[in-house]
């Protein structure tokens, strides 16, 4: 098979991710470790060991608070708090590794860009090219009240923010410094030519700058730009953007649909969709036996919170504390719009295979869903993997691990080794930066379709 899987681990600097209540599993070590630096170098060596193509952290800026309108169910399960700062551990991962990526993500709601591109700048230099920004509005109330805000920036506003957020990075990152501004010249006394470096003089409608750019270009100048949206102005922000997008859906089907639309939309930008890459989410419990995989699905379920479970699905804005006291055979269906998280309400409803009732909705979060997990054998899991991976046609997957970091060193021991067998996985990685290693004919800059490069000093002169 020509095609090869893409996988990134999904992760987050806190004490726990989606992997709601297991921090009462014994062999969970994350709420203990997240905050010790070695525990992230051990955690790079293993992925790099099991050639994933990288490590992607989520990130809030908030607490939480939409279900039972309350912060105290979030807190109490360690649902994605305490968090720390994901930026500040790359540069100790990258230098125990030399291929495994990095993407960061980053609001564009509520960080200034001029900052914000001299931190990717600067880990793309330190990374040597293995840098990506996962590119998000934020959703949680609790952020923007944490900004200043009353309240949040309506949905579709927010990117109309990050809209101009990119233009201004972009303006940054291939505008501000030409290629060989740093000179060396001894003799001239110059370290850097004055006339090789501009300012932007960005003046928007939300944002000015005047730069110039205060990093000099790294190997990829703008990092790889990752997102996640499946609302209508998400897709086709993505669409317009993103080189690796996010989409989530209950079905193969579903996943298909949105990636058909947004590498549609993408066209309608201009841009070559053979220059997206689609990941979707994966859910593995692997064990040297079915039986052994089942009893820790089993042992996993025991120790679930459902609070922190519906505590997070008040992303969409939605409490769901509202329809417990509700008749459960009722039809589940909102009784109005938020400016929460598209995604996550659709994933209840539009998104959902069938029409819903309460009830089912509320036991769903009662345990993890079985029906979303691949659990098994590692020959069963790898079948799993591969259905999801030719039906659904995405090119990767990023996974998820309910006990950290177990269930990661048992996915490289007993997963890979098959996929690998199969032709589907990568047996080595191929050398250059990020973008190099997911567009292997291309190159370490964006491609010329992309929105970026209409900034590019060298075309701006040539159409002068």
């Amino acid at each position: 098979m020509s095609k090869e899987i893409l996988l990134n681990a999904f992760e987050m600097t806190s004490a726990m991710h989606n992997s709601h209540g297991l921090w009462k599993h014994p062999e969970n070590k994350r709420h203990k470790g997240y905050k010790d630096l070695d525990y992230w170098i051990d955690y790079a060596k293993l992925l790099e060991k099991g050639k994933f193509d990288a490590i992607f952290f989520a990130d809030v800026l908030g607490v939480y608070d939409v279900y039972q309108k309350s912060k105290a169910p979030s807190i109490r399960d360690g649902l994605q708090v305490p968090l720390n700062d994901p930026a500040l551990l790359i540069s100790a991962m990258a230098s125990v590794t030399e291929n495994l990526s990095f993407a960061i993500t980053v609001s564009t709601t509520y960080e200034q860009p001029f900052g914000n591109a001299r931190r990717f700048s600067t880990l793309d230099h330190l990374t040597k090219g293995r840098i990506a920004w996962n590119v998000v509005t934020s959703y949680l109330p609790n952020a923007a009240r944490n900004f200043g805000l009353e309240d949040m920036i309506k949905h579709d506003e927010r990117y109309n923010i990050a809209d101009e957020y990119l233009e201004v990075s972009y303006k940054l990152w291939e505008n501000s410094w030409e290629d060989g501004a740093v000179v060396e010249d001894i003799g001239t006394d110059t370290l850097v030519d004055p006339e090789k470096v501009h300012e932007i003089n960005h003046e928007g409608q939300y944002f000015k700058v005047e730069g110039p750019h205060l990093s000099e270009p790294s190997l990829q100048r703008t990092p790889v730009i990752y997102q996640a949206g499946t609302s209508e102005r998400g897709r086709d922000f993505a669409a317009k953007h993103a080189e690796c997008i996010f989409v989530g859906g209950p079905t193969a089907k579903r996943i298909r649909f949105y990636a058909d639309d947004i590498r549609e939309r993408a066209k309608k930008h201009g841009r070559n969709p053979e220059d997206i890459k689609i990941f979707s989410f994966l859910n593995v419990v692997v064990g040297e036996t079915t039986e052994e995989a089942e009893q820790k699905f089993e042992e996993y379920s025991k120790v679930w919170s459902s609070d922190a479970a519906k505590a997070q699905y008040g992303a969409s804005g939605y409490d769901i504390a509202e329809y417990e006291e509700l008749d459960p055979g009722l039809p589940f269906e909102y009784t109005k719009s938020t400016e929460g998280g598209h995604y996550k309400a659709a994933t209840l409803t539009k998104d959902a295979p069938k029409k819903l009732t309460v009830g089912e909705v509320l036991n769903r979060f009662e345990s993890p869903d079985r029906g979303s997990y691949i659990v098994g054998s590692p020959e069963q899991v790898a079948d799993g993997i591969q259905a999801q991976f030719e039906e659904s046609g995405v090119d990767g997957f990023n996974l998820n691990h309910l006990v950290t970091p177990g269930d990661l060193e048992a996915f490289v021991e007993m997963v890979v080794p098959v996929l690998q067998e199969r032709g589907l996985y990568k047996k080595e990685y191929s050398k250059g930066t990020l973008r190099e290693k997911l567009f292997p004919h291309g190159e370490s800059l964006l491609p010329s379709d992309h929105p970026a490069a209409k900034y590019r000093r060298v075309l701006a002169e040539t159409n002068q």
